[in-house]
């Protein structure tokens, strides 16, 4: 099968571009920078890609990408919390949608994959979040274009579209190409200090989420999917990362109310700052008040079991300290383990 991948330089769709070479199929990338996607892929191995250099709002970049293609995974949306930028980037996440999912369906293609995220469906204070999960509220532009996206994408599947939704929570993994957010939040955990709160953390293998949509893709059809992975306490996971790397983290029992008002401050200093802050209320919500994640679809229809978060968590901090993210101290048993005959 010949798949038009967007977002092919980012840390979803990378992973996914190498799934799809790996289980045999043909790849075709749209991308916004040639180099850039020279410099991600090659010390992979992977020198020769068929590509089509334009954005996802480019409609003539976009119609020669899909042409003679059999599948389509859309992972390009533009991430950027800055409240200046919002509307810019609900026109861009959005219209893109239309033109790659939209478009594929135009020309008969059968084998969509649209990735989502758990935020179209998070609502603070129900019990889980599922498939059937209502539609998400959220105050910033990224937030706003995914609800959006996700009304039109569901909007195809109810006119008998075959389209398929996932819904990762926090991608962790190694081999990052944009050091992303769930990434750096480990690092940060790692190298500064802990913040033990209410509620805990849902996370997933950037790996599995690949390996769950070249199977969307190979079968076709539409649906939608929560691709969970793993959920601890803040505490279990502190505990876990102490075990595994066999150093102690600088832990800060912070109590949701504290974490609230650092939300409500980082936010108020968002008015006058144009670069981004991790404490925002949003982000604050999501670390206090999460909704466990049910992955049981994808299990009971893909058969598909996520692998374990040690072994995530190993390969992610290895990487972390290899790309100079986080000290030496925090890889140095993780590395003997690895050299131990």
């Amino acid at each position: 099968m010949r798949v038009m991948v967007t977002g092919s330089t980012g840390f979803v769709g990378f992973h996914t571009v190498m799934a799809l070479l790996e289980a045999g199929h043909e790849v075709r990338l749209g991308v916004r920078n040639p180099e850039k996607m020279r410099r991600v892929f090659s010390p992979f191995g992977v020198e020769k890609l068929d590509f089509v250099e334009g954005s996802i709002t480019d409609e003539v970049a976009v119609a020669r990408a899909l042409e003679g293609c059999e599948g389509v995974v859309h992972a390009a949306a533009m991430v950027n919390l800055d409240a200046k930028q919002a509307d810019f980037v609900r026109r861009t996440n959005v219209r893109g949608t239309e033109l790659v999912v939209g478009g594929a369906v135009e020309r008969g293609i059968e084998s969509i994959v649209y990735v989502s995220s758990i935020t179209a469906i998070y609502t603070p204070g129900l019990e889980r979040l599922n498939e059937e999960s209502p539609l998400g509220r959220s105050s910033n532009g990224y937030g706003q274009s995914k609800v959006e996206s996700e009304k039109y994408v569901r909007g195809l599947q109810e006119s008998g579209a075959s389209v398929a939704i996932t819904y990762p929570t926090s991608i962790l993994g190694p081999d990052d190409p944009g050091y992303t957010e769930p990434n750096r939040g480990l690092a940060h955990f790692l190298n500064y200090m802990f913040y033990e709160t209410s509620s805990g953390y849902q996370m997933v293998d950037v790996r599995d989420l690949a390996a769950v949509q070249v199977k969307l893709l190979e079968k076709g059809g539409s649906g939608r999917y929560v691709v969970g992975g793993h959920y601890l306490l803040w505490k279990e996971l502190a505990d876990l990362l102490e075990e595994l790397t066999g150093q102690p983290l600088f832990r800060v029992n912070s109590p949701s109310w504290v974490m609230r008002l650092s939300g409500d401050l980082g936010d108020l200093a968002k008015r006058f700052v144009s670069f981004e802050l991790p404490m925002t209320r949003e982000a604050v919500t999501y670390a206090t008040e999460w909704v466990y994640a049910d992955s049981s679809r994808l299990h009971r229809e893909l058969g598909f079991e996520f692998r374990d978060l040690r072994d995530t968590l190993v390969d992610t901090i290895l990487w972390l300290y290899r790309a100079g993210y986080v000290d030496r101290k925090w890889a140095d048993k993780l590395l003997a383990r690895q050299e131990s005959p």
